[in-house]
Order: structure tokens, then C-alpha cells, then sequence
């Protein structure tokens, strides 16, 4: 298996001798070979060339004869200073898919937390010319977002501090949704009766809590470049397929799905994904979590051949300290 794993070729009866160490004959080997493959273990992708491992064979593999390695002490290090708490939800989602794809030199993929509800934390105004305003909102505990508005007139910066004030000490813990509806129902009821700060803090919220409709991604891929070193002997349309899985959201996110809810690491190889055009791949995921509420999933793709004895625990650490961070 090792041989496999290392160079992707079939392994020979003469070659699977020496690596083993063992002295008999390579009849012998044949032989047992011959009935791995009756079982569908294994396979010969030409009449004489050695065997593969089947994905039933990988699946034998896998679930009885691994040995799972440790993580190298500097790479454990390496995820405890970038996975840090200090970041935001979309740095710490980013740097975690960058960081396993770099640790198992396969693609890394990490859903984006969904968050069904925005309560406000923090809200700053900046003056900009032409009668703009950079809103910086801050949500729940590590959301931020930088938002350019357009007014109908100049707002000096004292106006609008004392507009960001008003809204921090009002409505600070509440839901950003009726935050707007509630600022909107004051103005329609009460027009002419406002001060002027509450008129400012009501047009400038407005546009800055206003939902512009554009989506966040649903998950993050990093390293796909990483997989093209391992299509050198493959078919390349193996590969071509394999980069369209990442276009096709609803695919990944229904597998993804499945995952969350999950404790521990899950691997699915080959067909096991459920995907069109997956075959001699595998995917590696582990759900994280924040406070024991399951928030995504953090995974490889990488071909059949990857090393799963590195591979499994990188996943499964990563996965644990972004929701660590997420929830420190």
C-alpha cells in the first residue's frame, strides 16, 4: 500500500517481495494477490501489469489496517498561532482552508458558518467626499464588515459619531434586521419630531443595515493547484472533472451536510461521495464546532492515493481549533 500511496503506480509481485522483507517466492505472492483480487480487493489495470487496491480494497484499508501518525510539533505550533481568536469569522474560515491545504498538499475546503440571526456588537462612521460614509459594523462576536454608503448630503465627523453612539448605546445586543425596521418605524411615525442626531443616526443606519442582497460564499476552496501533480500519469480528464465538483455547490454543500452533524472524521473514497466524476479520489472532513453547537466542516480532496495516516489528524486538529478560535 505504501508503494501505491507514494508513486500511484501497480505494485508487482517482485517489488511488493523486496518491500516487505519477505522470503517467498514471488509465485506465492502471485498467488495471494490473485485471490485479493477475486474478492475485490485489488485490481490489475493491464493484463500484465501489477495491482491497484480497489476502492473496496482502500475501504479495507482504511478502516483495519491503518496507523494514524502524529502531527509534527511544528505543524501543531504553525495552526496554534494562525488559527488565532483575535481574527475574524471569514479570516479564521480562510487561513484553516489555506493551512490544511498547505500541511497535506491537497485541496482545503471549509464551509462558511451560516448565521441565521445578526446582533450588533459595535457600529463606527467615517466621513468620505462625495457624500459617502464608510459604515464598519461589527456583528455577534467577530463579523465585521466595511460598507461604503451614499447619502443625500456631507455628514461632518461629529455628526456622525454622535449618530454611532446613539445607535451603540440604543440598540447594542439587538438583531441587526429589527434594529432597521425599528429605526424606520420611528422616523415614518414621529418625522417632524426627531432631533437631529436621531434623524442622522436613522438615514445613515438605514443604509448601512440594508441587506444589498449580496451573498457570502458558502465555502472556501484553497490549493487546488495542488492536485495537477498527481495527474501526471492519470488521465487529465480525471482532473477536469474533479475541478468542476468545486462549481458544483449544491453537491459539495448535500455532502457537507451529512458531515456536520457528525462527530469525528468522515472519509468517503471514490463513489462513496456520491459525486459524478470522483472516481480514484477521496475527501477527508471533520465538523467544528463552537461550544458544542456544529457550526461547518473543514476537509481535503485529494486523490484515493493520499496519505491518510498524515492526513486524518491534520483535519481532525484543524478542525477543532478554528472552532476554538471561533468560539475564544
Amino acid at each position: 500500500m505504501a508503494s501505491y500511496i507514494s508513486d500511484g503506480q501497480p505494485v508487482g509481485s517482485r517489488k511488493l517481495a523486496q518491500d516487505a522483507g519477505l522470503d517467498i517466492s514471488s509465485a506465492t505472492i502471485r498467488n495471494v494477490m490473485s485471490g485479493l483480487e477475486k474478492k475485490g480487493l485489488v485490481a490489475a489495470p493491464h493484463t500484465s501489469a501489477g495491482r491497484v487496491p480497489t476502492e473496496l480494497g482502500l475501504r479495507l484499508f482504511v478502516d483495519s489496517l491503518l496507523e494514524v501518525q502524529p502531527i509534527e510539533d511544528r505543524q501543531v505550533h504553525q495552526l496554534q498561532q494562525q488559527l488565532h481568536p483575535d481574527k475574524d469569522v471569514n479570516e479564521l474560515v480562510s487561513q484553516a482552508s489555506q493551512l490544511v491545504s498547505e500541511m497535506t498538499h491537497m485541496a482545503g475546503i471549509v464551509t462558511v458558518p451560516k448565521q441565521s440571526h445578526a446582533r450588533l456588537r459595535h457600529i463606527e462612521f467615517l466621513p468620505l467626499p462625495e457624500m459617502r460614509v464608510l459604515a464598519i459594523l461589527v456583528t455577534n462576536e467577530k463579523d465585521v464588515q466595511n460598507k461604503v454608503i451614499h447619502l443625500q448630503r456631507e455628514y461632518s465627523n461629529a455628526e456622525l459619531q454622535a449618530a454611532a453612539n446613539y445607535l451603540n448605546r440604543q440598540f447594542t445586543g439587538q438583531d441587526v434586521e429589527q434594529i432597521r425596521d425599528s429605526l424606520l418605524h420611528d422616523l415614518n411615525r414621529t418625522r417632524q419630531d426627531v432631533d437631529n442626531v436621531m434623524k442622522t443616526a436613522i438615514e445613515v443606519a438605514n443604509k448601512a443595515l440594508t441587506n444589498d442582497g449580496a451573498k457570502k460564499p458558502e465555502y472556501i476552496v484553497q490549493g487546488e493547484k495542488n492536485l495537477v501533480r498527481y495527474s501526471a500519469s492519470k488521465d487529465r480528464d480525471q482532473l477536469q472533472h474533479l475541478f468542476e465538483i468545486f462549481d458544483r455547490k449544491r453537491e459539495i454543500l448535500g455532502l457537507f451536510d451529512r458531515c456536520v452533524q457528525s462527530e469525528g472524521v468522515k472519509i468517503f473514497i471514490g463513489h462513496e461521495a456520491g459525486f459524478e466524476g470522483f472516481d480514484d479520489c477521496s475527501l477527508i472532513t471533520a465538523p467544528y464546532s463552537v461550544h458544542g453547537k456544529p457550526l461547518g466542516v473543514l476537509g481535503v480532496i485529494g486523490p484515493a492515493r493520499i496519505s491518510y495516516d498524515h492526513v486524518i489528524p491534520v483535519v481532525d486538529l484543524t478542525a477543532r481549533l478554528l472552532g476554538d478560535a471561533l468560539g475564544g
